[in-house]
């Protein structure tokens, strides 16, 4: 790997990783010379990684202008919330019967839990707070042992992350909220109750993401 591609590769992680965690929001206009700057490199490792950006959808370039981080689009969450409900529900659907994999489940539910209320006592931090969060989700998922909806799933969690950081940016004290949330889930998961589970995670995302509690489901 050259050494122009390991500075492309590395500002590509950080700038993505700036924009999923809301540090750069959606509707922001930046320059390459001001991420140049921020990562104390030259621009041209910052091109390669905007081009990169804009590949995936999260940036929209413009010439002699800079980069506009493009907003989550009118409809996404809703979508993302959708899609996420599906598999999480059906996932833990098929937890449930097998007792030996709902008690491994909790457990790293459980695990995951503490990480989060570690986190609140001591930074706050709302971007490993979204990680966090997307790993909670995600291990239910695992659990139902279906690789190709884990992989289906990997392929929200970027969204599911950047939607997580704004949620928590309109309101700080939703990081609360969430840590109940979860650990309502992870106990109606330790009782079997897969009804349960469907209907408070459908109400956690909703509240989460400010949508309406109505929709498809």
């Amino acid at each position: 790997m050259s050494k122009l591609y390991s500075a492309a590769e590395l500002t590509y992680r950080e700038v993505k990783e700036l924009i999923l965690s809301g540090e750069l929001p959606g509707g922001e206009l930046i320059s390459e010379g001001e991420i140049a700057t921020r990562m104390g490199s030259s621009r041209t490792p910052v091109r390669e990684a905007f081009l990169r950006l804009e590949a995936e959808g999260w940036m929209r370039l413009y010439p002699k202008r800079g980069a506009l981080v493009v907003p989550v689009a009118e409809g996404e969450a809703e979508h993302v919330v959708d899609a996420r409900l599906l598999v999480e529900v059906h996932a833990v659907e098929a937890v449930v019967a097998d007792r030996r994999i709902r008690d491994s489940l909790v457990e790293t539910l459980r695990t995951n839990l503490a990480q989060q209320r570690e986190l609140v006592a001591s930074t706050g931090d709302a971007a490993r707070f979204s990680a966090l969060d997307a790993d909670f989700h995600r291990a239910l998922v695992r659990a139902g042992g279906n690789p190709l909806l884990v992989t289906f799933y990997d392929g929200l969690r970027e969204r599911q992350r950047r939607m997580t950081a704004h949620s928590l940016a309109r309101d700080p004290e939703q990081i609360t909220k969430i840590i109940e949330d979860h650990t309502r889930l992870a106990d109606l998961i330790e009782a079997a109750d897969a009804g349960g589970f469907a209907s408070a995670v459908r109400q956690h995302m909703r509240e989460v993401h400010a949508l309406g509690m109505g929709g498809r489901r």
